[in-house]
């Protein structure tokens, strides 16, 4: 079993459970974690007994952004902390093969949001608190975050958030679409794996199929996406032994 620092991995027959770890810094990222959740998604990517995959934090917290104590000598390296930090969240996580849940159990704030945005479903505690706080320190939400909001969110409420830096609960991330559903802290772990068995007990390739159309088809015109949509048809067919009807 791999040893992590920044992370922490739990396998309850093929439900896995991805805790960010620094619980100290509230969960915000570093380029230890990066490293660590590029290794681990890169693994679990190819994996079949992975059915459903779960991003929570620790503590009081599910993610606070960026660290931004941390600091680099060399800016190659910060550089590759970035790219690290793009490709597990918007290559790795967004398209992973099994479905995904945010499990947002506390403070989700700047860059942590991004995580909730690209899983496939998102539950939250009612109590949870939401920010896009870059505008306090003189920043504005950018890199991959600003189009995972686009996605995510209605122009408006984007805007709204992104330039007064207000917070907000899980209840009104539910009413604008940040999350699926909320549900109060207390119930928030059942909610979770209450849906983590019903989708571990659907057709995988159906699910895999199913998240893939939707994501790709959203930057597709119509004729295009019905190509797209029989070749996941195909695919689909071909990976569950059947002939394509």
């Amino acid at each position: 079993m791999t040893t992590y620092n920044a992370i922490r991995v739990e396998d309850r027959d093929g439900i896995f459970t991805v805790t960010l770890d620094r619980p100290e810094k509230r969960n915000a990222m570093n380029v230890v974690m990066h490293r660590e959740m590029h290794a681990l998604l890169g693994e679990l990517r190819y994996d079949p007994q992975v059915r459903v995959l779960i991003v929570t934090g620790a503590g009081s917290a599910f993610c606070s952004g960026q660290d931004m104590s941390e600091r680099f000598d060399d800016p190659r390296e910060g550089e590759r902390a970035r790219d690290l930090s793009n490709a597990w969240r918007n290559d790795l996580l967004r398209l992973f093969h099994a479905p995904t849940i945010a499990a947002v159990n506390g403070a989700c704030l700047g860059g942590g949001i991004s995580i909730a945005c690209v899983c496939d479903i998102a539950l939250a505690a009612e109590e949870a608190s939401f920010g896009l706080t870059e505008v306090d320190i003189g920043r504005f939400p950018g890199g991959l975050l600003a189009k995972n909001l686009a996605e995510t969110l209605s122009g408006r409420e984007l805007l709204y958030y992104a330039m007064t830096g207000e917070r907000f609960d899980g209840k009104r991330a539910a009413e604008i679409g940040l999350v699926t559903r909320a549900v109060s802290k207390d119930r928030l772990d059942d909610a979770v794996q209450t849906l983590a068995h019903t989708l571990k007990e659907k057709d995988p390739v159906a699910l895999r199929m199913c998240k893939e159309l939707y994501k790709v088809s959203a930057r597709l015109s119509y004729e295009e996406t019905y190509g797209f949509a029989n070749a996941k048809v195909a695919q689909g067919e071909a990976l569950q032994g059947r002939d394509p009807v």
